[in-house]
């Protein structure tokens, strides 16, 4: 199975994008992986929110096959524990999934349109992150969920 991990912006902060790095390399062992970053809009400060999301939504809505399973990073998602995302990744392999696929959207969240298109969505915290640092958080919990998987012992119960 491969796994494809959508983001709107690129990550201007060093330090967090070489621990997305880091992880990145880490899911490489386990998945095809892949991690594509879709530019922001540019002159977004003169758009509302809504017209920033459907911007972003027809970039987005581009980059998916229609055979792909789409997960958003959504605050309103299930919240998992590790375990439990570690059994959701396992159970789409066992599905033959072929491409599942992760969105993290921009600072205002996702269109209507990605909603709809969207298999499933899943929150990391009952919390709110800003979108940057969900990138190292959303990235670790997907290195932690192969080893569990593996019973590597980088997660300890």
């Amino acid at each position: 199975m491969k796994i494809r991990l959508i983001q709107i912006g690129k990550t201007d902060d060093k330090s967090i994008q070489a621990l997305v790095d880091l992880y990145h390399l880490r899911i490489k062992k386990y998945h095809p992986f892949e991690s594509l970053i879709i530019p922001d809009i540019k002159n977004s400060k003169n758009l509302q929110a809504e017209q920033q999301k459907k911007l972003e939504a027809e970039l987005i809505l581009k980059q998916i096959s229609t055979t792909d399973r789409v997960i958003l990073l959504d605050e309103n998602g299930l919240t998992p524990d590790s375990v439990g995302f570690a059994k959701f990744i396992e159970q789409q392999a066992l599905q033959s999934v072929k491409t599942l696929v992760f969105i993290i959207g921009g600072p205002y969240g996702f269109d209507q349109s990605v909603y709809q298109r969207a298999n499933e969505r899943i929150a990391l915290s009952k919390m709110t992150f800003s979108h940057q640092l969900v990138r190292v958080i959303f990235a670790e919990q997907l290195y932690r969920a192969n080893t569990i998987i593996k019973k590597e012992p980088y997660h300890h119960v």
